[in-house]
């Protein structure tokens, strides 16, 4: 699996590199490919999402193939793009999320934070708040969108929202439950790593016969 660190990147820039991918992984001509990013401050709108979850009017939304509602990026958020062929790994969207999850709950235990499963609300959360989004898709069962981890982000933006279409739902980020800086690279280098050592135990790919 190839890792792309893209930095700060525009959405729809980001978006249009998740298109090519999808095309070329299922072609054979790319590995998958987990893309990590920060957006420019962002609201976007998920399939099953409506707009009166939107409490500014003025703010710009950008409706996407993702499932869940509405959420927010800007710099200081970790959001991860997975581009796994489902197709060879079980076909399962559902096992995917909650393979999402287990991966955020491993790196943000890494910092000392809990994070937790609420059933039947996908994501993270801790006694805080709400930690990390997830939404996820998939074209020619390879998987687009993927997850937001708050790092150090100002959650202020989050105000504007009912964020994932939750009345109320209070967002937190590492930097707000430990009281202190976290550092981002540190932040992806484990995200990078429990998300590799878990791939192959939560969404094996199918071992080659043996004569």
């Amino acid at each position: 699996m190839k890792v792309m660190d893209l930095g700060v990147m525009g959405y729809a820039q980001a978006y249009a590199l998740q298109e090519r991918l999808v095309l070329d992984i299922h072609a054979g001509v790319e590995p998958e490919t987990l893309l990590l990013v920060e957006h420019p401050p962002v609201y976007t709108l998920g399939r099953s999402g409506h707009m009166n979850n939107v409490l500014d009017e003025s703010i710009e939304v950008i409706s996407i193939n993702r499932g869940g509602d509405i959420t927010y990026h800007a710099p200081g958020q970790l959001v991860g793009y997975p581009l796994l062929n489902l197709g060879a790994r079980g076909r399962d969207l559902r096992h995917y999320l909650r393979f999402l999850e287990e991966v955020l709950i491993c790196a943000v235990d890494d910092f000392d934070v809990a994070g937790v499963r609420r059933e039947g609300k996908t994501g993270v959360w801790t006694e805080q708040g709400k930690l990390a989004s997830i939404g996820a898709g998939a074209r020619r069962w390879i998987s687009m969108h993927g997850f937001a981890l708050n790092v150090s982000l100002d959650l202020a933006g989050f105000s504007r929202i009912h964020p994932c279409g939750i009345v109320g739902c209070p967002m937190t980020s590492l930097a707000q439950i430990a009281g202190r800086h976290i550092d981002m690279e540190l932040v992806k280098e484990r995200v990078v790593h429990h998300f590799e050592s878990l791939l192959e135990r939560w969404l094996p790919l199918p071992q080659p016969a043996t004569a």
